[in-house]
């Protein structure tokens, strides 16, 4: 039986991580949550050796195909450009699955579903990467940093056609999406003028074919006053920010996708909201937004409301196995992941990934059953294995940071108590592990 404490402090580690393990449990109860919040989100990635052990890969640049390349060229490219994607992959999932503060990849993964990007539009892993650096940079900073930073990140340019938007001929895509899923939400308060006023504010911004990067080019970009959510003004892309960010449906759209996807569906209690908007403040404060939100009464309250995402069961698993992050294992985990429907760099849409039962089905149950016996395999399990069978059951349940289980999700584990990978394979896929 496990005390309310190391109850809450399970709950806090599966909701600001990957999955959970009791060792990290028992540091974080032993600290107590304020500290480990705290200490995680002033963390400084370069003092981890973990994450200085796997740096960035670095891609060649890709030249631009002419008008007149050939079939067989244009193939090669692609598969040239898949190959480096899948690289960028591995490295990201490596790092998931080994930094020593899971909170900052745990973030970063859900900024990329925030402002979601995907690979099947940006083929570049260079942009890709930058993205993803930027996402982990601004992460835990201001967000009105963050959110201008996305506006003029190649990546994004290219996904949600920002490239295309100049003065003559404005397009629409990148200041709609801004609006409606980044910053205000659907019904918002916005209008379909401002958005087509937030799209001129945006013009100018282009996509080097050479380099990849984002340039402003002052011809292209429409320095006429625009009227934006009241406010008229010669706006350009910071201005446009500003006074998005300003509005005021926006820091409860921002703080209420979060909580949906760190705490549950039904978004926070008005008075969770209420005390996490205040924390957040005009200056958008995403360290002491996330600060917060992870230590309000309210978040203990929804325990349980949250379905893991098949990355974050995949990386938690190797996370709580201690597994060797290797090629080989990365390729496997990728695998497991594109069979249960969700790869990094692959978001289905602008809107990111389904949540919640979507994960559930009957199909993916199978698969998870497939992948955690492949897991099993190369984990070292003598945590398990060196308890006698009485203990096996609670010492599996450590061993993935789980603070109860139910009599039915017991009674099955105890039929397997004889053989530890078994054991280990069924709790890995028991509902217990299976909801934050």
């Amino acid at each position: 039986m496990t005390s309310t404490s190391w109850a809450q402090s399970a709950h806090l580690v599966r909701s600001t991580g990957f999955g959970g393990s009791g060792a990290l449990v028992d540091v974080v109860d032993k600290q107590g949550a304020a500290a480990w919040v705290q200490q995680s989100l002033h963390a400084d990635a370069s003092h981890d050796p973990t994450v200085t052990a796997t740096p960035a890969p670095t891609f060649d640049t890709l030249p631009p195909l002419g008008k007149g390349a050939s079939r067989e060229e244009r193939q090669k490219r692609r598969q040239a450009d898949r190959e480096q994607v899948n690289e960028l992959l591995a490295w990201w999932i490596r790092r998931m699955a080994t930094a020593a503060n899971p909170m900052v990849e745990k973030l970063t993964f859900g900024w990329h579903n925030h402002f979601s990007t995907s690979a099947s539009k940006v083929r570049s892993a260079s942009m890709l990467l930058g993205q993803n650096e930027t996402l982990r940079a601004l992460g835990r900073g201001s967000f009105l940093d963050l959110a201008e930073a996305m506006v003029k990140d190649p990546a994004m340019l290219v996904w949600l056609d920002g490239q295309k938007n100049t003065a003559t001929a404005p397009n629409e895509n990148l200041a709609r999406e801004f609006m409606e899923l980044f910053t205000l939400g659907h019904g918002g308060g916005y209008t379909e003028t401002d958005v087509k006023e937030g799209a001129r504010a945006l013009t100018g911004w282009t996509v080097s074919r050479l380099d990849g990067t984002a340039r402003f080019m002052a011809r292209r970009h429409d320095s006429q006053a625009k009227t934006l959510l009241g406010t008229t003004a010669d706006l350009d892309a910071t201005g446009f920010v500003r006074v998005v960010l300003g509005h005021n449906a926006s820091a409860p759209f921002v703080v209420g996708r979060w909580w949906r996807l760190l705490a549950g569906p039904g978004g926070p209690p008005p008075d969770a909201l209420a005390r996490i908007v205040a924390a957040y403040g005009p200056g958008r404060d995403l360290r002491a937004m996330f600060g917060a939100l992870f230590t309000d009464p309210a978040l203990v309250s929804a325990a349980g409301s949250v379905v893991v995402s098949p990355v974050e069961w995949v990386v938690g698993s190797m996370r709580a196995l201690s597994l060797t992050a290797d090629d080989a294992t990365v390729r496997r985990a990728a695998a497991m992941m594109r069979s249960l429907g969700q790869v990094p760099l692959h978001p289905p849409n602008v809107s990111g990934w389904p949540s919640g039962q979507a994960w559930l089905s009957t199909a993916a149950a199978t698969t998870r059953v497939r992948a955690a016996t492949t897991l099993v395999r190369a984990a070292d399990l003598h945590a398990v294995e060196d308890q006698p069978a009485s203990a096996r059951v609670e010492a599996v349940a450590h061993l993935l940071g789980i603070p109860t289980l139910s009599g039915r999700t017991a009674a099955e584990l105890k039929k397997h108590v004889g053989l530890p990978p078994r054991l280990v394979a069924t709790a890995l896929v028991c509902p217990e592990n299976l909801v934050i």
